[in-house]
């Protein structure tokens, strides 16, 4: 049963913005799935859809095997959501967050509040103040922590890394393994494409309400007829290297002393490599696969990921709060 199912979903508002376009997505149970795209996509309405906080115009969404719509209510007490911008109550402390959490989802007699702040990364001092007085980060990381509270099957992470500093980014990343180990599913969107690069077990591209790829890093970059590259340091170009002529060679750029060269094949730069070693000395080689950067602007025609913050999107979000949303 996949946790997470959409067929010929589409979601427009009003006449002339459709910001889902016939959606048929299927995420497995345990994977982690990276979902991208850049700023209207429709990725943020999807996962609005998927939590019914928007209804569909057309088509079906499934989670946990229930339907998303008629079914929400069973679906929430088995999943974690960390909504993008998410809001608590400033009155509260990050204890008491928890708390009402814990007993919301009915897990209050089973899980450590303290161990979840620990884990999180806030102390305990800070688990007892009034939230209204964290930064950013902290608000991020307790908001994390109220997702994962109790064990849920299914992780719905809207740009989880959103106001963290990269000790934070790495942090969240190592418990999302953490969950995935343990057979959680893990399905979210972020505009930071290493993070989803070293993470998931798959990814899906939306562009403008479209999914337009899916699958593994390695299976999507053997899709797209993109250049692999390699540069090689050597002590001087050769008159005879002749790399034109090897096959698969696309492009050769000398910069001084420094030689790169494009294939269109990954298992071509070997054949150039050897054929600069025959003429030339070499002192080093750096070899390079289409990044994730790569793939995603080829999809897309983007220069970079950003946040998903189009209109069509924030009309879908609502103000719905981390502490509203709970399981």
């Amino acid at each position: 049963m996949p946790a997470i199912e959409t067929t010929g979903l589409t979601k427009r508002f009003g006449e002339d913005v459709v910001a889902v376009d016939d959606l048929d997505l299927t995420v497995e149970e345990g994977e982690v799935f990276g979902f991208l795209g850049p700023n209207g996509a429709g990725k943020s309405t999807t996962i609005n859809v998927l939590l019914d906080f928007v209804r569909p115009t057309a088509g079906s969404a499934r989670v946990l095997g229930r339907d998303a719509q008629d079914e929400s209510a069973a679906i929430r007490r088995r999943i974690g959501v960390l909504p993008e911008g998410a809001e608590l109550y400033d009155r509260l402390t990050g204890r008491e967050h928890l708390a009402w959490i814990a007993r919301t989802n009915g897990v209050a007699e089973t899980v450590d509040i303290d161990a979840t702040l620990d884990r999180v990364g806030l102390p305990p001092d800070e688990g007892s103040r009034p939230v209204g007085g964290y930064s950013k980060g902290m608000a991020q990381r307790l908001a994390f922590g109220m997702a994962i509270l109790g064990d849920p099957e299914l992780l719905i992470l809207d740009e989880p890394s959103s106001g963290l500093d990269p000790t934070g980014m790495q942090e969240l990343r190592a418990i999302i393994r953490e969950e995935a180990e343990t057979g959680t599913t893990v399905f979210f969107s972020s505009h930071i494409l290493g993070e989803v690069e070293a993470v998931c077990d798959r990814l899906g591209i939306m562009n403008e309400g479209r999914l337009v790829a899916t699958g593994t890093l390695d299976a999507l970059r053997d899709d797209l007829d993109l250049d692999a590259s390699v540069s090689l340091e050597v002590d001087a170009v050769p008159d005879d290297l002749d790399l034109a002529s090897v096959d698969g060679v696309r492009a050769v750029e000398a910069d001084g002393t420094t030689l790169t060269v494009s294939v269109d094949d990954p298992t071509r730069k070997i054949d150039a490599i050897r054929r600069v070693d025959e003429r030339a000395t070499v002192r080093d080689v750096r070899s390079t696969d289409t990044s994730l950067e790569q793939l995603f602007n080829t999809y897309t025609g983007n220069g970079a990921a950003e946040p998903d913050s189009s209109a069509a999107d924030s009309a879908g979000n609502g103000a719905e709060t981390a502490a509203e949303v709970g399981r």
